[in-house]
């Protein structure tokens, strides 16, 4: 029972996450990196397939797939996370340490998603 609530409650939190990036672009551009390029693109891209994979995790033929790509995409949003929680230019609307507690929260989200890479 609790691994089904705690599916539903990961393929929630990824579709809102991705459905966010179109609602609120302002934020997720100004959370990439300058160093990368084609911040529209990527903070579109990365909308997309949290959406997709957010969903893809509720069917059991798209659950491994939607669970890999997960996977990927937090490795791929690190650097953004990490240029939150170095960049300053979030405090004080976002807490210091809660930045730098997504850093290892990453980990723990990889981890939730492999769960579902079986």
């Amino acid at each position: 029972m609790f691994a089904k609530i705690a599916l539903y409650a990961m393929a929630a939190f990824y579709t809102y996450a991705g459905v966010s990036h179109f609602r609120n672009p302002k934020f997720f551009l100004k959370i990439v990196p300058p160093w990368l390029p084609a911040h529209q693109f990527l903070v579109a891209a990365s909308g997309v397939v949290e959406i997709a994979c957010g969903i893809g995790l509720l069917f059991p033929q798209t659950r491994i797939w939607a669970a890999w790509g997960i996977i990927a995409l937090l490795i791929a949003v690190f650097p953004a996370n990490l240029y939150m929680a170095t960049s300053g230019k979030f405090s004080p609307q976002i807490a210091d340490w809660f930045l730098w507690l997504r850093l290892p929260l990453q980990g723990v989200l990889i981890w939730w998603a492999w769960l579902y890479t079986k």
